[in-house]
């Protein structure tokens, strides 16, 4: 990739969120999750795990944002855990916590490295779960006060902001398949979470405008990083199977149910109707997307400063009549897969990217998330983690993000998932996404091949 073919301030980067590494869960003062209540649940993490240790960067964050320098990374992009900071998912911020975040933002931009925070990226107080969670409205009103509590205190620090990673995420494993936090199965529950998670996500965005994050947001211009506030989206590139009618309606609904379901109503100002129309002959499809207030629309809508989409793989559609929501299901992945099984498919960003460009949206992309689980382990004999299906995984889906910069796409940066190998929720520790490997025994960071890849790509960038 030549410096001609990326705009200008173009960020190599790389991310991780609270939960899967922070550890010190019981620790000054913060408060419980629904993920540290769904690992303590028998039969609902492999292997029993839990985010409790994880790679202990709560005590180590110093020596990962040395490796981090060592990279070379222009950004990190790392998620602020709300149980603590609000304990108890309301009230004033913990201090203890606050201060962690501040010595961490600090010592990134001593390293000239670019913070991207994340307010939220799972992980609810569980004290608002036992008042209905996701599901009550009043969640999305504390999550916009516990937002503007956090920009009063860190927004002239941190110039990036993700309001909420991946909603759709939520609102389908954590509450229609239960195989994520808070695990409940329940469509059309899940179908309000996601309504309420989109209403938070605007909420926030007006708290940032109304606090003094408006300040950030200011006087940004195309030669500089951008600056402000968006949301990450998962966008999984859906293709029908086949040439067959019904498997090209099965791939739109899916693409309904999985993207446009999020994408429409941030840029468009409505509900994709033709996904409506089978979730509500299914009998799941509740008031607040049948019938969504206005002025709920309206605040979804706002305008935001940047948009990040997380990409990992496609998915491959057919007609299936059992499938009682959509009609749809997605066909064994073709080789290569990781070892999540997810499918090798880089032309998949690519799509992406441009669609989301010319369907719905100029303001400047993010690639927030990218990456790839591999069965990484280290060498008896102390040599490198030689993750060479990473780098190549890795170094095709740069190469498309360099194809849609250079179809005139506003790209505007790239984050490895993940930094570090990490607790990876429902799989507990048994998934290395990292470009660093960790051995969660003795907490010891050895940098694999991958990551010394990264390292000299980033400097042959400048």
């Amino acid at each position: 990739m030549s410096h001609t073919t990326l705009p200008p301030g173009f960020l190599w980067g790389a991310a991780t969120s609270a939960y899967q590494i922070e550890g010190a869960t019981q620790a000054d003062g913060r408060g419980v999750s629904i993920w540290d209540t769904f690992c303590s649940t028998p039969g609902k993490v492999l292997g029993g795990h839990s985010g409790e240790q994880a790679c202990r960067h709560y005590f180590r964050y110093a020596e990962d944002v040395g490796i981090m320098r060592e990279l070379g990374l222009d950004s990190y992009r790392f998620s602020l855990a709300w149980p603590r900071l609000m304990p108890d998912g309301r009230g004033k911020l913990n201090s203890k916590g606050l201060d962690f975040y501040k010595r961490l933002v600090g010592l990134l931009l001593e390293s000239e490295i670019r913070p991207m925070a994340t307010l939220y990226h799972w992980d609810l107080p569980q004290a608002l779960q036992d008042k209905g969670g996701w599901a009550n409205i009043d969640t999305a009103k504390r999550f916009a006060d516990y937002c503007f509590a956090v920009f009063e205190e860190l927004a002239d620090v941190v110039p990036m902001w993700i309001t909420i990673n991946e909603p759709a995420v939520i609102a389908v494993l954590g509450h229609m398949s239960g195989e994520m936090a808070p695990g409940h199965r329940d469509a059309r529950e899940g179908l309000i979470v996601a309504h309420h998670l989109l209403l938070a996500h605007g909420m926030a965005v007006r708290a940032f405008r109304d606090s003094s994050g408006r300040k950030r947001a200011a006087g940004a211009d195309a030669s500089q990083p951008v600056k402000g506030i968006g949301i990450a989206l998962s966008i999984n590139h859906q293709e029908p199977a086949t040439d067959d009618a019904r498997d090209i309606s099965a791939a739109k609904r899916a693409d309904g149910f999985w993207n446009r379901l999020y994408l429409d109503p941030l840029f468009r100002g409505h509900y994709p109707e033709d996904i409506l129309e089978p979730l509500a002959q299914a009998g799941v499809l509740p008031d607040a997307l049948a019938k969504p207030r206005p002025e709920e629309m309206q605040m979804i809508g706002q305008e935001t400063d940047f948009l990040g989409i997380n990409y990992y793989t496609r998915n491959q559609v057919v007609w299936d009549p059992a499938d009682r929501l959509l009609n749809a299901s997605a066909v064994a992945p073709r080789p290569p897969v990781t070892a999540m099984g997810w499918e090798v498919y880089p032309e998949g960003l690519f799509k992406v990217l441009k669609r989301v460009s010319d369907d719905y949206t100029k303001i400047p992309l993010f690639i927030t998330e990218n990456g790839a689980a591999f069965d990484d382990s280290l060498p008896p004999d102390g040599a490198i983690i030689d993750d060479g299906s990473r780098i190549d995984y890795l170094s095709s889906h740069v190469s498309a993000a360099r194809r849609v910069c250079e179809c005139g796409v506003n790209l505007k940066g790239y984050y490895v998932w993940s930094l570090m190998d990490n607790f990876e929720w429902a799989q507990g520790y048994s998934k290395r996404f990292g470009l660093v490997h960790v051995d969660f025994q003795t907490q010891q960071r050895t940098l694999k091949r991958s990551a010394l890849w990264y390292r000299d790509f980033i400097t042959s960038q400048r």
